[in-house]
């Protein structure tokens, strides 16, 4: 019985062909943004982790930074950890290493193409496996930094191939210039998906701390914890003396201390906020869809009075003249979500492909089957609701008037 009503709605719907259409423009404007709009953010919160480029749980993040991040007004330089920060953080009970790293730009030239990039150092001894474990890289092809390299650089993905950085693949055993000094390419690095490391310069610390002239400053302490049972207590110990080295108050810290939890749940919290904001805007769009609807259903109802006289007069109950203008109207917006939901799919995978190109990262085209049901259960309900009153309206008419009108 309940097949009749769809067929019977579905040759109604197609008989006012235009208007139909025009009444699903609210509906299908809004699913295919609440669809997209996920789909992009799942792929975008997948891409931005991937950026991170850590894979341990267990690593702590310790930089300058904060309210006094610029020291003295005036003095235009922030107040730098040090190697002494980095030896009394390992020293802590809750801590199993410190490692200091500098990360800083750098100008290279190859291939007669000078460009600038990111450079970061990498400690010496358990220290260079630490940095590696975390960081999770290896080399696609020759090898990575031993400890007894000196003018030797390992590099990011980008830098060998053809169509990257200097329009000519770099190999291992070709030299580069590193501000303005010499230092032969061992290695080139898998490619990782993450602009940061598929562009990295990798020198040895000690070397890099020459060529950079930094002294004893670092820019960062990668610090692992001995657990990940007490990563919160290493994090506070980690606070609580930064603070006393640094003689400042809770809550006026000019570090930073971090864990990768805390980055993602920031960003998260972020790109949720800009979700959240989309979909009441287009939550606004299904509304108008809605109330289009009832429009449409409601003028369906005066245009067929004679119809629905006829159906009563040949034996339809209310009932069943009530269900089939209550099919019409849900079928109006499981249409309308149906093309909305082929569109935002198409639109997230898109995207996806758009990111990809963007971040030369390697994420697969999300397609969320449970969103997709949801979205078109949620606009048949919809377009089902909308239309109770206009379907009432019809059950109600009465034969003889409906005839006469």
């Amino acid at each position: 019985m309940k097949l009749d009503y769809l067929i019977l709605a579905l040759k109604n719907l197609e008989h006012r062909g235009i208007r139909s259409w025009l009444t699903l423009l609210g509906i299908f404007i809004g699913v295919t943004a609440v669809v997209s709009l996920i789909s992009l953010g799942a792929g975008l919160q997948a891409a931005v982790s991937a950026q991170f480029g850590i894979s341990s749980t267990q690593v702590i993040t310790v930089q300058a930074g904060g309210i006094n991040a610029y020291g003295v007004p005036g003095s235009g330089a922030a107040d730098k950890l040090t190697i002494d920060d980095a030896e009394a953080i390992e020293r802590l009970s809750s801590v199993e290493i410190a490692i200091p790293r500098i990360i800083s730009s750098v100008k290279i030239e190859f291939n007669d193409i000078v460009d600038f990039g990111m450079v970061s150092s990498v400690p010496d001894g358990d220290g260079r496996k630490f940095s590696y474990e975390v960081l999770d890289i290896e080399a696609e092809t020759g090898r990575m930094l031993k400890d007894d390299d000196i003018s030797k650089v390992l590099l990011g993905y980008n830098f060998g191939r053809d169509d990257g950085i200097f329009e000519k693949a770099i190999v291992p055993g070709k030299s580069v210039l590193i501000q303005d000094q010499r230092f032969k390419v061992v290695g080139i690095l898998e490619k990782t998906g993450s602009i940061m490391f598929d562009e990295i310069v990798m020198i040895n610390e000690a070397p890099l701390r020459d060529l950079l002239d930094y002294g004893d400053d670092v820019d960062l302490i990668g610090v692992k914890a001995r657990s990940e049972d007490v990563m919160d207590r290493a994090k506070e110990d980690v606070e609580k003396l930064m603070r006393k080295r640094r003689d400042v108050e809770v809550g006026e810290e000019d570090f930073e201390v971090s864990t990768p939890e805390a980055m993602m749940e920031t960003v998260n919290n972020i790109l949720g906020g800009v979700q959240a904001f989309i979909i009441i805007v287009a939550s606004i769009s299904i509304l108008v869809g809605a109330l289009g609807i009832v429009n449409t259903m409601t003028t369906s109802v005066l245009e067929r009075r004679k119809e629905i006289g006829i159906m009563k007069a040949i034996g339809a109950k209310n009932s069943q003249v009530f269900m089939q203008f209550f099919f019409e109207s849900g079928m109006l917006g499981f249409i309308g979500g149906l093309v909305g939901v082929v569109f935002g799919t198409l639109i997230g995978i898109a995207g996806i492909m758009g990111i990809n190109n963007f971040l030369g990262a390697e994420l697969s085209p999300i397609i969320d089957f449970v969103l997709i049901g949801g979205a078109l259960v949620g606009s048949f309900v919809i377009g089902a609701v909308a239309g109770i009153v206009p379907a009432m309206s019809a059950a109600k008419q009465n034969p003889v008037e409906a005839l006469r009108g």
